[in-house]
């Protein structure tokens, strides 16, 4: 299906489905705090006036309108708020709250927090996602994205061979790889029993490592950032733990040896998603962040990224994995959007409870405490690793930006392979898939992109208006993920050059 821009070409391709009965479509939340400071104030009656939102205001934290959020029903809620207040138990409380709009497991609507360093940081975000955004040029530490076919110029650091780089210059060149000099030595390492013995490595000059991703930031300009490896709330580790991007006082700096330089920047809006990455989410009450000084001097007007340590990774890599396949489908928020409900699905085919459980803590012994609570109350004598992984993954990726920004990826045109319409005959609709002759099942299921931690996609569809309590009419055999924002197929093992059809009821 070719789209110029969600709610253009997907508007002019799909006949208006029946949904529900107008109300606002947007939701701006705002602390008492931010609404009696006139600076920040200010952010959230841009944002207001930009969606002719609504404003609702808390006192503690966003979940007080909740009542008020299930009277209007909003399909996008953006909440503003100063980093002092952001940790990680605030934004638990946002996913959670995000499901509770209404009895079913899914989340009601797309959220994003807007914040920054400061409120004309938090103001630029706002300004900086009201245009869209195509995103071509990228820059990344890790290793699934080095065919780079998403990007007209790419640059990368490896995060599974040590030293390894590559780069692509232009949308027609070649990937070209490069290695960076090494040397094994002598390190000391100790064994999960406790024993410490001197082990061979083959080791990077930390100084070079740190020096090629820094002029790849400089010379590709990205309008996406990827990265994985070591991250805390302070820093961020190059792979191979081959030194570290540091903030300081909303600025971002690669801590080279005696001579700390910040990264070069244009200006150019961008996409930060730290995937791999532990903790880097973390406002941690503090405008002193990693996630602060992406925000203010790298310009990212969204990131997506884990507020705990991650080492499962479904709900973080997943929506990478959406995301680039059949890129340009669905925007930044759509792709993870989709993925938690995906997620959320596998949760609630388990067991119901692994969609409400309170996950233990993400301390010292987690994993021993969510066996337990897993045992205790859904009976599991031993939960598999995609139990508890899903359990700790469910309400800890914070997602920071306009969640109704149309920022995606450029359009593929040859994976661009099936196309899908809807339309109404009275409260009837009537979902048309038609495959082309190139049609691929094994690319509309992710192409084994990381199915170490994410397993083949459904097919997936955000309809492009809410519909009023969609159901599958009578009669069908997909097995489907369904509600007001989406459809998930999970038998779809669609053939290609064929026409398929799912039929929908709503109110």
């Amino acid at each position: 299906m070719k789209k110029k821009y969600v709610g253009i070409a997907l508007s002019a391709l799909l006949a208006s489905c029946q949904t529900v009965p107008p109300t606002p479509d947007y939701a701006v939340i705002a602390s008492q705090d931010v609404v009696a400071d006139s600076t920040w104030n200010q952010v959230a009656q841009v944002l207001k006036d930009k969606h002719q939102a609504s404003l609702l205001t808390y006192q503690k934290h966003p979940s007080e309108v909740l009542p008020q959020l299930q009277q209007l029903r909003p399909r996008y809620v953006a909440i503003v708020e100063k980093p002092e207040h952001i940790g990680r138990d605030y934004v638990i409380a946002l996913n959670r709250m995000s499901r509770q709009v209404d009895s079913d497991i899914y989340a009601d609507f797309l959220w994003g927090i807007i914040t920054g360093y400061d409120a004309a940081a938090a103001l630029k975000m706002v300004n900086n996602s009201t245009e869209p955004l195509v995103m071509k040029d990228a820059v990344a530490t890790i290793t699934e994205l080095n065919s780079a076919k998403w990007f007209d110029r790419y640059g990368w650091i490896d995060d599974h061979t040590i030293g390894l780089w590559g780069e692509k210059t232009s949308r027609t060149d070649t990937v070209v790889t490069h290695q960076l000099p090494s040397k094994k030595v002598k390190i000391p390492y100790t064994f999960s029993h406790g024993n410490t013995k001197m082990v061979e490595r083959v080791m990077v000059d930390p100084q070079a490592e740190m020096q090629t991703f820094y002029d790849l930031y400089e010379k590709y300009n990205p309008d996406l950032v990827v990265t994985a490896a070591h991250a805390s709330e302070r820093n961020l580790e190059m792979p191979f733990s081959l030194g570290n991007i540091k903030p300081k006082e909303g600025q971002l700096y690669m801590d080279f040896k005696d001579n700390p330089q910040f990264l070069k920047e244009s200006g150019k809006r961008k996409v930060y998603l730290p995937i791999g990455n532990c903790l880097i989410a973390n406002m941690n009450n503090t405008r002193e962040s990693m996630a602060a000084a992406w925000m203010n001097s790298a310009n990212a007007a969204t990131m997506v990224g884990y507020v705990v340590t991650t080492w499962h990774g479904r709900n973080g890599w997943g929506g990478l994995k959406y995301l680039v396949t059949t890129p340009g489908r669905y925007s930044v928020a759509e792709a993870f959007y989709l993925n938690q409900q995906d997620f959320l699905h596998q949760l609630n085919e388990w067991d119901p409870k692994f969609t409400t459980l309170t996950y233990p803590s993400f301390e010292e012994k987690e994993m021993e405490q969510a066996q337990q609570i897993l045992k205790d109350s859904l009976g599991l004598e031993e939960p598999t690793h995609d139990q508890i992984g899903f359990f700790h993954d469910r309400d800890v990726l914070a997602y920071y930006g306009d969640p109704k920004w149309n920022v995606r990826l450029q359009e593929i045109p040859e994976e661009n392979d099936f196309t899908v319409t809807m339309q109404q005959q009275g409260k009837r609709c009537t979902l048309t898939i038609t495959t082309k002759e190139n049609f691929s099942l094994a690319r509309m299921k992710g192409d084994q992109f990381k199915q170490e931690h994410v397993l083949d996609l459904p097919f997936s569809y955000f309809f492009p208006e809410r519909l009023n309590h969609p159901r599958l009419a009578a009669g069908q055999d997909w097995k489907v993920a369904l509600d007001e924002n989406f459809l998930l197929i999970y038998n779809a093992d669609f053939e290609p050059g064929k026409t398929y059809t799912v039929e929908l009821e709503v109110d």
